[in-house]
């Protein structure tokens, strides 16, 4: 069984996919008018699905697509998991995969943003909240 983390926003998506044990497997952020097609394509490699969602920006109006969209049938359970600081961890880790190069390195990275949006890490970090709190 694999975990779906999704960071549903207004305009973009985060989508990782993670395995039991927590390893991830893929991560990307898509448009918000293709999430749901992109959890269908998810769901052809993975098969079925356990899909934690974040709880702020989006998440009441990606629930309620998502019960009327055939993606629904594939997944075994939605998990709905709190968000609250997921973005600043986020930056942190994008930061640590990506470290600034030249004379950005010399500025804190507290006081930089990435240059792409980092909505995947937080569906990362979602999904590990959820595996975290199944004590996995």
């Amino acid at each position: 069984m694999h975990i779906v983390g999704v960071d549903p926003g207004r305009m973009k998506c985060g989508v990782a996919v993670l395995s039991a044990d927590g390893k991830v497997r893929e991560q990307h952020v898509v448009p918000r008018s293709n999430v749901l097609t992109h959890i269908e394509m998810v769901q052809q490699t993975y098969g079925t699905l356990h899909l934690v969602i974040g709880d702020r920006t989006g998440s009441r109006e990606f629930l309620k697509e998502l019960e009327s969209h055939s993606a629904r049938e594939r997944i075994a359970e939605i998990h709905v998991v709190d968000e609250h600081l997921s973005s600043l961890e986020a930056r942190g880790r994008y930061f640590a995969a990506n470290p600034p190069r030249g004379l950005k390195r010399l500025i804190p990275q507290s006081m930089q943003i990435p240059p792409v949006p980092i909505d995947d890490y937080v569906a990362v970090i979602l999904a590990q909240r959820f595996l975290k709190s199944r004590g996995r």
